[in-house]
């Protein structure tokens, strides 16, 4: 399943692939799709549902990085 949200401190193509690769770490991630425009769109492709406060966990590591969900 795909849910959209938007990450908050996505600057530049270092920051997405730093970004995607953390999220794409966890077991239920599938794929993670990251955008510059709009800055920090994304899409995220999971096995079982997340929520964003397991979202934010994973990105925890990176520090500067916040999820939110877009509906």
């Amino acid at each position: 399943m795909k849910q959209k949200f938007q990450i908050n401190g996505i600057s530049c193509g270092g920051c997405v692939a730093r970004v995607k690769k953390t999220l794409e770490e966890h077991p239920n991630i599938e794929k993670a799709e990251i955008f510059l425009a709009p800055k920090g769109a994304t899409v995220i492709t999971m096995n079982e549902t997340l929520s964003v406060a397991e979202l934010q966990k994973q990105l925890d590591a990176l520090n500067g990085y916040t999820i939110t969900e877009i509906n």
